[in-house]
């Protein structure tokens, strides 16, 4: 049986996902946005950054959302940002499809993750990644604007908005271009913690 296809990402407040340049990514914004997962014991565990660590509904949502993940789909922007940033052992553990044009081959790391290029568009990445998760579900990883072509697609089933409360101004609005008149929501939950709003929502077809 196919698994979901989903995502997952922290948002500000006034709706954005990223700064605008890829050289902030790692600057004060962008760590105000990620600060709830930071302290989580899962999160330092997997990037090997030493014992300890919270536990707590934040840290079971980042367990969750790996356990869950049997294969990855990113875009060419994400997957360089992270080329630089990612340890060595990236922190993905299975297949990831980067949406390219570059013509390359797979890039195997340590600790189970191998990137694979794909050439000829967003479904075809899709359809590989599908293959390599089994019965796992699918996490269309980013960034922005990776994860609205999937949207815009009809291809999403399923995605969870971690609301931080920062501000940001500008940057990579998450929504930006999405065509709200095919695309309906249905509320599937809402959980709190004391530093994020973690919402998750079914996608369906807007019907006339």
């Amino acid at each position: 049986m196919a698994g979901t296809v989903f995502f997952s990402v922290s948002m500000s407040l006034d709706g954005f996902i990223a700064p605008e340049s890829a050289d902030e990514l790692m600057g004060r914004q962008w760590m105000e946005l990620q600060r709830w997962v930071f302290p989580q014991r899962f999160f330092r565990e997997n990037l090997k950054l030493g014992g300890g660590g919270e536990e707590g509904r934040d840290n079971d949502i980042l367990r969750e959302t790996f356990e869950r993940t049997g294969a990855s789909v990113m875009g060419k922007r994400m997957f360089d940002a992270g080329e630089e940033a990612w340890p060595e052992e990236a922190p993905f553990h299975t297949p990831v499809f980067v949406v390219t044009h570059e013509k390359r081959d797979p890039w195997e790391r340590p600790g189970g993750t191998t990137f694979h290029f794909v050439n000829d568009g967003i479904e075809a990445a899709l359809d590989q990644a599908r293959q390599a998760a089994g019965d796992r579900d699918i996490r269309i990883a980013g960034g922005g604007a990776t994860i609205l072509e999937y949207l815009n697609a009809g291809l999403i089933d399923e995605f969870s908005i971690a609301l931080s409360p920062v501000l940001f101004g500008s940057g990579v609005r998450l929504f930006e271009g999405v065509d709200a008149a095919r695309v309906a929501l249905e509320p599937v939950r809402s959980e709190s913690s004391p530093r994020v709003t973690h919402l998750t929502y079914a996608v369906r077809e807007r019907r006339s």
